[in-house]
């Protein structure tokens, strides 16, 4: 009998032969972990997934960056927050420079449904009442009243410039003469006027004298243009300031204004 190679030729039939092929796999499927290969060891999991690194990139992938929280009022407290009505959508701003100081910043807030309280132009220089500010205003005491107000009614020596609110057209009526506490002159103070709801009906003239809170508790203050010096109680800003808020302000929007010292706003 002839042997080739010590494997007698009546054994190598094709189970011989896949034996000797399976044999020779093992060296080949020891390393590789492709699935679907023909033959693999018995000790080798089919269809083990190979794990895949993911750049850091990758995982932010569709999804939305945080949304920043609706801005607030700047320099408001939360006792201020408080004050300002759920209906309001513009805010006119005005910050006093310190309780007893008469300079302040007057600036036009209005509410964005997704940015909250935007600046709705520039801040503008003004003055407010002599001896600053207080939270119980008298007649007299010349300081202007801290709080949160409406802003219904306008009127002036001029005419209308383009206003939403009720504006009261009195060349004689908001003529005002003599000088201020700096010897300026009054002339033009009241060529624009827009009446602070403080102790003032809703709905009338800033001309009308009726005092809800009594005579003692002083009225008549309004935003007006600035004559470039203190105010007996009232908040002035520039003529172009005011034409801008006269044109802005819209009643269906609810204006007030928030107004103070820098200290008693932040409570």
């Amino acid at each position: 009998m002839r042997i080739s190679r010590g494997v007698p030729r009546r054994h190598r039939g094709p189970a011989a032969a896949v034996g000797v092929l399976s044999l020779l796999a093992l060296p080949v499927l020891a390393g590789c972990a492709h699935p679907g290969t023909a033959a693999q060891p018995s000790h080798v999991t089919k269809d083990v997934p190979v794990p895949r690194v993911v750049p850091a990139e990758a995982g932010r992938a569709g999804r939305s960056a945080p949304q920043p929280a609706p801005a607030r009022l700047p320099g408001l407290g939360p006792a201020t927050l408080a004050r300002v009505p759920a209906t309001a959508r513009q805010v006119v701003l005005v910050t006093g420079a310190g309780h007893d100081a008469s300079r302040s910043t007057v600036a036009l807030y209005r509410l964005d449904p997704v940015r909250g309280w935007v600046a709705a132009g520039p801040a503008w220089p003004g003055h407010n009442a002599l001896r600053g500010w207080t939270s119980d205003h008298h007649t007299g005491d010349l300081r202007s009243p801290i709080g949160v107000f409406a802003l219904t009614d306008a009127g002036g020596r001029l005419a209308d410039p383009g206003t939403r609110l009720t504006y009261d057209h009195a060349p004689i009526g908001f003529t005002v003469h003599g000088t201020g506490f700096n010897g300026e002159p009054l002339a033009h103070a009241f060529d624009y006027v827009i009446a602070i709801d403080y102790n003032h009906v809703p709905g009338t003239s800033p001309r009308d004298w009726t005092r809800p809170l009594g005579a003692s508790r002083g009225g008549g203050i309004w935003l007006h243009v600035d004559h470039g010096g203190p105010t007996q109680g009232c908040v002035s800003l520039p003529a172009a300031a005011m034409r801008t808020l006269l044109r802005t302000l819209d009643p269906a929007l609810h204006p007030v204004v928030v107004m103070g010292d820098a200290a008693a706003l932040s409570r």
